[in-house]
């Protein structure tokens, strides 16, 4: 299983990734050892993500979303945590 993910950093910005656990790599973020963007804005949180049934399938997610405007990314994060509630 792994994971397509939006990371929001201090700076308000977000970041699209991959991984297999979703936790570890939250931690990896804040500990200054993940990407160098998101280590360049001090951290941050996990926004969204979504369960895949491969790595092939999270890429290619990752891949689709990267492409969208920050306006609809947002749009993602604000419907996920709407459906929570």
């Amino acid at each position: 299983m792994f994971y397509f993910y939006l990371f929001r950093c201090k700076d308000g910005s977000l970041y699209a990734g991959v991984t297999d656990n979703i936790r570890r790599r939250e931690k990896t973020h804040n500990a200054g050892k993940g990407s160098a963007y998101v280590r360049s804005r001090g951290g941050g949180k996990m926004a969204y993500w979504e369960i895949m049934k491969n790595k092939s399938a999270a890429l290619k997610r990752e891949a689709e979303v990267k492409k969208w405007s920050r306006v609809e990314k947002l749009k993602l994060v604000k419907a996920s945590r709407s459906a929570k509630r």
